[in-house]
């Protein structure tokens, strides 16, 4: 809920989907919106508001000015400061005293310079809060919430109604003098930040009046053509200190206003159409990050990686030629890097009938039930419970790395692909086309370093009983011999870890790993094969 929203109805309903439906006032709105006046200079526009609030004040009438900047606001309290006119000064400079400046703006005589008021969600209240002057006054005399609980219990019923009163005589006075005058120093580019502005006054059925104070030199107005209408007025005679004050001149501002509100809408909906093919491809990812954290079984999914890695494997290696000129030596190389391959190229091509009986889909399918078997081994090894939690860590580590790198490399394409117009192609579509073939490239990345590190990462067994009970029970490992795993993520050099502490307290050789009695061969095929035992 907003009271602002009517002037951006069009973006909350194309962007959004959100209607905005207007509601009435509590009460008839009182405050009364002057005409803009517009001078030839800066110099003149701030002059004419600080004699506009030297009469203010003197008038007794509180009074809130608005300003663009810190700059501003600093160089509008020096000219005050000049004049002998009494103010406060909100902005971030000061912030820390916010509560106390808007506590007192609404009180008579009251001058206050504020900088973005749009967002700060205060009520300025004609005649002063008698809450916080109620607390100001205990704090006076001593005493304070925490230091001294009991008497400020006491003591604040009875400030707080004193307050109240001399709030409600001072509140009539204002009222009587017109409510709180709202003045803005410059036009903001868009129109609901000034419509906030002048939503400080009149608020609840008061009185109240805004007028804005313009130049020439303002960059609203040098947006657009400005200096016709300074040669205009130069053409006619009129002197820096003598305003413009018309509504059609009012009108011709808000009508540029709702250019350049126009003009950040195209900005903003043109960038939330490249954010969406983030989005899309964000959404897939986190989806895949909440089912390794919430525990899922990844073993249907890893042999799905496993069989899309080899397959790519073996259809990059023979998608030109014959089988006789397929370098398989080189593709055995690639092969091994990934895991241990459990068969040879003479054994593939006796099964096949020969070197000419090869085909891509009977590689694929002898490559991809070997890849099975090995995932099988490793599984019998590590106990089945240490593999499925293996897997999530995997999984996890690596998608989490590659995320990052395709972020980097999202927004090195966003960067240069506007260039893409000078070819007469529309970046947008180039964009996605080129994001899409990017995050494409990450899962098979992603899918290629799991196997790769769920084949290849060192496992060693170690003897820590004391502590394998609770990571047990906190990771949902269950019985012996497959106890605690402690993981360190795989580094952009592919160092990884993997300690399991079994409970027997015996010191085992990865199945995988060379055999320590020195023969070369695998301890699986050697002092690891019961039968050689």
């Amino acid at each position: 809920m907003t009271g602002t929203a009517s002037t951006e109805a069009a973006e909350f309903h194309q962007i959004y989907k959100l209607g905005v439906v207007p509601i009435p006032t509590n009460k008839p709105m009182q405050r009364v919106d002057q005409a803009d006046l517009v001078y030839k200079s800066e110099e003149a526009k701030f002059s004419a508001v600080v004699e506009d609030l030297v009469a203010r004040q003197k008038k007794g009438q509180p009074v809130l000015v608005g300003t663009v900047s810190v700059e501003r606001s600093e160089h509008l309290s020096e000219l005050l400061k000049k004049r002998g006119v009494r103010h406060e000064v909100l902005n971030a400079k000061h912030h820390e005293r916010e509560a106390s400046i808007v506590a007192r703006a609404g009180r008579k005589s009251a001058v206050t310079v504020a900088t973005n008021m749009a967002g700060r969600g205060t009520d300025i209240m004609l005649g002063g809060n008698p809450e916080f002057m109620a607390d100001e006054e205990l704090h006076r005399r001593g005493l304070s919430p925490v230091e001294t609980p009991e008497e400020y219990e006491a003591a604040w019923a009875d400030e707080l109604e004193r307050q109240r009163a001399a709030v409600v005589s001072e509140h009539e006075e204002v009222v009587a003098l017109g409510g709180l005058y709202v003045l803005g120093t410059e036009r903001h580019e868009s129109r609901r930040i000034d419509n906030q502005l002048r939503g400080r006054s009149g608020r609840q059925g008061d009185p109240g009046e805004s007028r804005f104070y313009l130049s020439l030199g303002d960059e609203l107005m040098r947006r657009f053509n400005s200096g016709l209408v300074e040669r205009f007025l130069g053409a006619a005679g009129i002197p820096d200190d003598v305003p413009i004050e018309s509504k059609m001149v009012s009108n011709a501002i808000r009508s540029a206003q709702t250019q350049v509100e126009a003009q950040n809408f195209e900005i903003r909906k043109n960038v939330l159409k490249y954010d969406d093919v983030m989005n899309r491809q964000r959404e897939i990812i986190y989806a895949e990050r909440r089912r390794v954290l919430e525990g899922e079984d990844l073993q249907e999914q890893m042999q799905h990686f496993t069989d899309d890695t080899i397959a790519a494997y073996i259809s990059g290696a023979t998608s030109d030629g014959f089988p006789e000129d397929w370098d398989l030596e080189q593709l055995w190389t690639a092969l091994s890097n990934l895991y241990p391959v459990g068969v040879t190229i003479a054994q593939i091509e006796e099964a096949a009938g020969g070197r000419g009986g090869l085909t891509p889909d009977f590689l694929i399918a002898e490559i991809q039930a070997d890849v099975h078997n090995q995932y099988a081994e490793r599984e019998e090894t590590l106990g089945a419970e240490v593999m499925r939690e293996l897997e999530r860590r995997v999984v996890l580590s690596v998608l989490d790395r590659k995320w990052r790198e395709h972020l980097y490399e999202m927004d090195y394409l966003q960067e240069g692909i506007g260039l893409r117009a000078m070819a007469q192609r529309d970046p947008l579509v180039e964009y996605q086309r080129e994001g899409f073939d990017l995050f494409t490239a990450m899962m098979d990345s992603i899918k290629e370093e799991s196997v790769g590190y769920l084949f290849n990462v060192e496992v060693q067994i170690e003897q820590d009983a004391d502590s394998a009970t609770p990571e047990i029970a906190a990771k949902g490992l269950g019985s012996a011999p497959s106890v605690p795993l402690q993981y360190s993520a795989p580094t952009e050099t592919g160092g990884v870890t993997t300690r399991i502490a079994d409970s027997s307290g015996e010191e085992t050789t990865n199945r995988n790993a060379p055999c320590p009695c020195g023969s070369g061969k695998k301890y699986k095929r050697c002092h690891g094969d019961p039968r050689n035992r």
